[in-house]
């Protein structure tokens, strides 16, 4: 039994000590810019060179995030760090943009790269790719079952990294759209406003229908250490030092000396949420709580006056414990330190806490109790590093980015995700029909059918976003039955997936291949693959910003809000979030998808989008009701440049921050 790497997050320097105490192997951090955890502290280039020196003499390693997308603009300031990054010594950079892998592997080859949860990675063929394009490690969706990561670890040889602890987001990392949606703030950016930890009205009641419990699978850990991961990783860099320090030594006790008793004592300490196994365990009939509050609950506010309140507790308060209150309509409050209190009577304390809102028969929280005191500084910061590219240089590696040609004709692209819609589309009025359908009607489809041999040059069969382990022989069979019928265009949703495509295929990308910037297209192109679509949260400044004209523009679109492998309880698959949004869910293939009532349209902007180059268009009628007068309708909004109504215009004129 091999011991894995215990991975640590740290976003502060009191956190990094507190993982160098607590027993880490390694530690992953991000610098200010960049990374997807951008409302923690995180570092300066300076403070950055004292941990890699306290690492160093620790035996700890440094893996660096740079996990977020990348708009145009901000190409010049990702070469200047990775430049810094070159200059470090870092162990590796944790990536999602395909651009940062680009320019990583052309200008900066000494620098190691792992692929992120972001990039959703879910199957053997994931892994298989990334150890393909030399990436040192991959992090797995944490949506997987321990059989399935079996699987995965007898098939590729690359190292896996596996969450195991901490919070879970509803939906596929590097999938979520719904932060975006709601104001811009992008996951993909580094900015969730975490919609998932919302009421939701289904039917007449309201509740938390997507709001996850924490993660905590110590109890496969002494399998996945047999199956030989390399690394467990604990998600938290927004979590206080202590967090760090008893998850840390909690995990020590099993990697070092096999004692799960040990270790679940620590971590019913570790002041988080309730706890799920989720998939790794397989448990995830009871993954949703109603209790969004981290913390232990201790007790219940008996009365408040000005500036005080007096509790009652099941907890021996103790100056330094930090403590929550809870409100009855759900909202928690900044947690209070306790620097001093009166004790009434056994059980029953008075503690000042100023301007918090406490009310009589409001929870009190347990949110830590800082046994240990950690550093939150480093003792020799030294002066920032500077590394900045020499202008030349970059201007040279920028301007040899994107093609600069223009498409002659204007194609139009329509998906469909039902095959009744065949008889509603007029195949004579569009370039190509994108066939995005359930495992059951491609299973059905009759692919000699006169009709569809006749088109067959116009079609593109695309594949699906998730793919279990178990499914990747049916979607091979399902792409060389194509083609040796005649069906040779074929879309898919990771870059991976080619690797289930024969020899010949025509190949594309939809718009879940994250190309946010021209060196992420380069990329693409260095794959041969020439069809992209532009991402859906994109904004139209960015968009301009490209210098590359050949990608499809989404122009109407049910965006999938939540892709996940969660199912939860709603009625009439009818939600209403509590700013009054509205939206559906429906159940694919197992997979359960979130999308707002109202569509996204871009087609208002057809004709600007025309005259700055952009020739190729998608109209997406998933999610529409089957009707060929839904089709004419679209159609006719799309050819006179007229907004669907109602419908809003998502990141298009607001941006994406």
């Amino acid at each position: 039994m091999s011991k894995p790497e215990l991975l640590l997050p740290v976003g502060n320097p009191e956190m990094f000590h507190a993982a160098v105490k607590g027993g880490a192997d390694a530690v992953y951090l991000g610098l200010r810019q960049f990374n997807a955890r951008g409302r923690a502290s995180n570092f300066t280039s300076s403070q950055l060179l004292a941990l890699i020196k306290i690492a160093r003499k620790n035996n700890i390693k440094v893996y660096l995030t740079l996990n977020t997308v990348i708009k145009n603009e901000e190409l010049p300031d990702l070469l200047d760090t990775l430049n810094l990054i070159q200059k470090t010594g870092i162990d590796a950079i944790i990536i999602q943009d395909w651009g940062v892998y680009y320019l990583v592997k052309k200008h900066f080859p000494k620098i190691t790269i792992h692929a992120s949860t972001q990039m959703a990675h879910h199957n053997s063929l994931g892994a298989i790719y990334c150890k393909d394009k030399d990436f040192e490690r991959v992090v797995m969706a944490r949506e997987l079952t321990l059989p399935e990561l079996k699987d995965i670890r007898k098939k590729s040889d690359i190292e896996l990294e596996i969450f195991m602890h901490g919070a879970l987001c509803y939906s596929f990392s590097g999938m979520c759209l719904f932060s975006s949606f709601l104001g811009g703030s992008g996951a993909n950016r580094g900015l969730c406003a975490q919609p998932c930890r919302r009421f939701y009205e289904t039917g007449k009641e309201k509740s938390y229908v997507f709001s996850l419990k924490d993660n905590q699978a110590v109890d496969v850990l002494p399998e996945l250490m047999e199956m030989g991961v390399e690394s467990i990783k604990v998600e938290g860099r927004l979590k206080p030092a202590e967090f760090v320090y008893n998850v840390s030594r909690a995990y020590r006790k099993v990697i070092d000396n096999n004692d799960l008793k040990t270790a679940k004592e620590i971590l019913a300490y570790d002041m988080g949420r309730e706890k799920t196994g989720y998939f790794l365990a397989g448990n995830v009939n009871k993954a949703i709580t109603e209790n969004t509050n981290t913390g232990i609950l201790i007790g219940t506010v008996e009365k408040r006056n000005r500036n005080t309140v007096i509790f009652s507790s099941s907890h021996e308060i103790q100056v330094g414990n930090r403590i929550r209150f809870k409100q009855k309509n759900g909202e928690p409050q900044k947690a209070v330190k306790v620097k001093e209190f009166k004790e009434l009577g056994k059980g029953t304390y008075q503690l000042e806490i100023g301007n918090i809102v406490a009310e009589k028969g409001d929870q009190v929280y347990l949110a830590g109790m800082m046994q240990e005191k950690f550093p939150n500084k480093f003792r020799e910061e030294g002066k920032p590093l500077k590394a900045n590219m020499h202008r030349t240089d970059k201007a040279k590696i920028l301007n040899s980015l994107g093609k600069k040609n223009i498409p002659q004709k204007e194609q139009i692209y329509i998906r469909i995700d039902s095959l009744a819609w065949l008889r509603k589309v007029n195949l004579n009025e569009v370039n190509y029909l994108i066939l995005n359908l359930k495992k059951a009607e491609w299973e059905e489809l009759k692919w000699d059918i006169p009709f569809l041999q006749k088109n067959a040059n116009k079609l593109i069969i695309e594949l699906p976003k998730f793919i279990q382990e178990k499914d990747l022989g049916f979607y091979k069979q399902l792409c060389k039955k194509a083609m040796r019928n005649g069906y040779q265009n074929f879309m898919l949703s990771h870059l991976s997936q080619k690797l289930l495509l024969p020899n010949k295929a025509r190949v594309s990308c939809n718009e879940n291949v994250y190309l946010f910037n021209d060196a992420a297209i380069a990329h693409l192109r260095d794959e041969r693959i020439n069809l992209f679509c532009h991402p859906q949260e994109n904004d139209l400044e960015n968009l301009l910003k490209s210098n590359d004209r050949f990608g499809i523009v989404p122009v109407y679109f049910y965006p999938q809000l939540f892709y996940s492998r969660m199912p939860v309880k709603t009625v009439n698959d009818e939600l209403i979030d509590d700013m009054q949004g509205e939206y559906n869910k429906e159940l694919r293939d197992g997979m359960t998808i979130v999308y707002p009532k109202h569509p996204v349209t871009w087609m208002q902007q057809k004709n600007n989008l025309f005259k700055e180059g952009f020739r190729r268009f998608l109209i997406d009628l998933t999610n529409e009701k089957v009707s060929s007068n839904t089709f004419k309708r679209l159609m006719k909004n799309f050819q006179q440049s007229k907004q669907v109504q109602p419908s809003t215009s998502f990141n298009l004129k607001k941006g994406l921050k």
